[in-house]
């Protein structure tokens, strides 16, 4: 049985909480230590839980079970992001177009989601979950309501008064986090989904017709990447695991982290954070083991190639059957002229795979239709798989738990445990799609979609749907047996490239293409971060301390720098008669190769290498399949195309950052700054792609800098266990708890970044008493 808010019980809540506490908002917490106490004022409470508030705004909540702690977690989270989980909740319900007007793809969105996360997908969601996770779902959603009605009237000014916030749902709450988990899938064509109409007799291009369709098959790394290692007993000091976590994620919105610590005596004791949107811890720790997520290179998609019946674009074969597209409609409520509401009719197109999808490189012509299978689209075993993940007590549970479950949606796992092992597995949800399967089944009218290398099957062949394998998890998905992992004493990392290099020493190899690829270069940060353990290992202690991790995130190097810019500045002697590429030349000499918040001549080197990182034939040394931490490298000097080519990349830096008004010998604190209610706060950290190990995203703005910063670096968390076995978790939740500029923690961790500082993170009782802030017991009845 699910819960439902009561709004009466609620208000009787409320109002009883008001007398007892002998204020006009009983459920508020003080400066001091308010308690908010109804158990004697209702015979039957079904939720109560404690939250303890520790520096920074971190939440400490505790309760006896499952929906009183998701109860006291989604007041805690509410009180942070109740602004975002309500415009998460009308982009969820198809409803941004009505609140937001037609900008910004706003009816794209709302007849995708609309459409695709009907009823049935909820059903679906809810299916196979545990009860206990089911309940604390339900108390998590009766405690963003019970917070929403406790300073209903004292919101953030960015939603306070606005129409679209509103209590929320069970079904609120299963839309969005099925939402979340189609996003490295069937939300990358979101558009495409929703423009495509079948062919009309007077269609003069097909390619044309859909030229202007934006499709981003492929996640940003960037935007969406991360780093992690987790080092073993054999290289570490204290001889237990060692993990870095380093998660790459935007700086706004509902993929933002929050951290918090959720504990049930003697059945949970975990902490990290979750996504705002997820109730769930999804990265961090707990007594025994540590784990982190990079996004995975593995598609969660293949897209299929249908064959449509002569005069019939709506049907197509499938074998030896003739299968119709489905025409999905749904009701899209626009506002209308005179600010009442109108509803306009809108559709999609379903086969029995997925949505038609249609681009210029996949037009739906009178032969064929593409359309999309997503693997997560399906894959209602997440909440299950974080159950396990967070009472995991080995490395081998964990690694059993993703065998097992198979609910991870679109991630790499790297974990440690207090015993110093050490892992890393792709045992995410991924299509069960061969090699052989590739080959048997490959569209040959299609090559690749916008640029991107994608898997295009024959959809009227029965034969080329995924394989099912039993072993599995859930039917056509790849079973555990198949799939990249790795347990030793030793290390491993992941930087958003593939599978193939988690360890150098103990290459994964043999897998489907569908997971990644193998024998090629690596990206200039996974080198980075290789390169950053290499160094340890040959120093002269060869261990791993949790400062020396925390040197490594803080140091700031630009690796890619630190291979090419010698060979750049030998052809400063070639530049042109401009005086200004003279001083770039000369800014770049003393330059320490870093992107720390004092480093001059950073901004230069970024601008170069947006120009550079394409040329031809490059690099002097190329990739050597025997070398590749350190292949390929230095510039191709010999080559007076590319030395040409080289010095006009460095050019047109110079003048792309004059053009905009920015000094070539600025501190890098002055060109990359975050600015939070009037102040500039330094950012340090910089572009991945140019070797920053520490990545920070970020655009060039005329007359600004590089601010506001887009993505990057966000929750870092380095954690082993001291002498007492007890967990030393050192992080920085780089943008802070709240993107709300009224609330105290819009700006407070933000500063610790910017100032090379952690925070301890306080996880046992002794310590998390020590350094409460402010408590609240919060009760409440259905």
């Amino acid at each position: 049985m699910h819960r439902r808010v009561s709004w009466h019980g609620l208000l009787l809540l409320v109002a009883i909480a008001a007398v007892l506490s002998g204020c006009d908002k009983g459920a508020k917490e003080t400066e001091s230590s308010a308690v908010v106490d109804t158990q004697s004022a209702v015979k039957k409470a079904d939720y109560d839980a404690t939250v303890r508030w520790t520096g920074y705004g971190i939440p400490h909540i505790k309760a006896d079970d499952w929906g009183s702690l998701g109860y006291g977690f989604g007041y805690a989270r509410a009180k942070d992001a109740v602004c975002v989980l309500a415009e998460a909740m009308v982009t969820a319900n198809g409803q941004r177009t009505m609140y937001f007007g037609r900008k910004d793809q706003n009816l794209d969105s709302d007849i995708f989601h609309k459409t695709l996360l009907d009823q049935a997908a909820i059903d679906h969601s809810r299916e196979r979950q545990r009860q206990e996770m089911l309940n604390m779902s339900d108390g998590f959603v009766a405690g963003y309501n019970r917070y929403l009605q406790d300073y209903r009237v004292e919101l953030p000014e960015s939603c306070n008064g606005k129409p679209w916030v509103r209590p929320m749902t069970a079904d609120d709450m299963a839309r969005i986090s099925v939402g979340v988990g189609i996003r490295y899938g069937l939300g990358r064509v979101m558009t495409p989904i929703t423009h495509a109409t079948p062919p009309e007799a007077d269609t003069i291009s097909m390619v044309n017709r859909y030229s202007d369709l934006p499709v981003t098959l492929l996640p940003d790394v960037e935007q969406m990447g991360s780093n992690a290692y987790a080092i073993g007993k054999a290289l570490t000091a204290n001889g237990r695991g060692l993990l870095l976590g380093n998660p790459h994620y935007p700086w706004r919105g509902p993929s933002r982290f929050h951290i918090a610590h959720l504990t049930i005596p003697g059945e949970l004791n975990v902490m990290g954070v979750g996504l705002y949107t997820t109730p769930m811890i999804a990265i961090g720790f707990n007594e025994h083991i540590a784990w982190s997520h990079t996004v995975s290179t593995a598609l969660r998609f293949t897209v299929y190639e249908l064959s449509l019946v002569d005069g019939n674009p709506l049907a197509y074969h499938y074998g030896d059957e003739i299968r119709n597209l489905e025409k999905r409609i749904v009701a899209i409520e626009v506002p209308g002229e005179n600010g009442e509401t109108t509803l306009e009719e809108h559709f999609i197109y379903m086969s029995h795979y997925g949505p038609v999808m249609a681009s210029k490189d996949t037009p739906w012509s009178e032969q064929h239709a593409y359309v999309m299978r997503d693997v997560n689209f399906k894959n209602n075993r997440s909440s299950e798989q974080y159950y396990r993940l967070g009472r995991a007590k080995s490395v081998e549970e964990i690694k059993t738990a993703l065998a097992e479950v198979q609910g991870v949606s679109f991630v790499n796992t790297i974990a440690t445990d207090i015993e110093g092992a050490a892992f890393y597995g792709d045992m995410s949800a991924i299509p069960n799609v061969d090699q052989d399967l590739i080959d048997n089944c490959k569209s040959p009218n299609v090559d690749s979609i916008f640029g991107y290398g994608v898997i295009v099957l024959n959809g009227s062949n029965p034969e080329c749907e995924w394989r099912i394998d039993n072993t599995a998890a859930a039917p056509g998905i790849m079973p555990a047996s198949k799939l990249p992992q790795l347990v030793t004493d030793q290390y491993v990392t992941n930087s958003n490239d593939s599978y193939w290099l988690s360890n150098p020493d103990n290459r994964l190899e043999g897998f489907s293409p569908i997971i990644g690829d193998e024998g090629a270069a690596r990206s200039l940060r996974t080198r980075a971060g290789l390169k950053f353990i290499e160094e340890v290992i040959a120093s002269e202690s060869g261990k791993f301390t949790p400062e020396i991790v925390q040197s490594i995130m803080y140091n700031h190097r630009n690796y890619g720098a630190e291979i090419l810019l010698d060979d750049l500045l030998s052809l400063c002697s070639e530049a042109s008669a401009s005086t200004e590429v003279t001083a770039a030349c000369e800014i770049l000499k003393t330059w320490d190769r870093r992107q720390a918040l004092e480093s001059r001549g950073a901004q230069i080197y970024t601008e170069f290498w947006q120009n550079a990182s394409g040329i031809e034939n490059l690099y002097a040394v190329p990739f050597d399949n025997k070398d590749p931490v350190h292949t390929p490298r230095g510039i191709n000097t010999k080559d007076a195309r590319v030395r040409k080519q080289v010095m006009a990349a460095l050019t047109k830096a110079v003048n792309t950052l004059n053009e905009a008004g920015i000094p070539l010998d600025a501190a890098w604190k002055d060109v990359q700054y975050a600015e939070r209610n009037g102040e500039k706060i330094g950012i340090p950290g910089g572009s991945g792609r140019s070797g920053m190990f520490s990545n920070i995203s970020a655009r060039l703005e005329k007359g600004s800098g590089y601010t506001p910063v887009i993505a990057g670096n966000s929750y870092i968390q380095v954690v082993t266990w001291d002498k007492n076995g007890n967990p030393d978790a050192r992080v920085i939740l780089t943008y802070s708890q709240s993107q709300e500029p009224e609330s105290p923690h819009y700006a407070d961790q933000t500063r610790l970044y910017s100032e090379g500082r952690w925070i301890k993170l306080p996880f046992m009782e002794d310590d998390i008493a020590r350094e409460t802030k402010t408590s609240m017991r919060l009760v409440g009845s259905d």
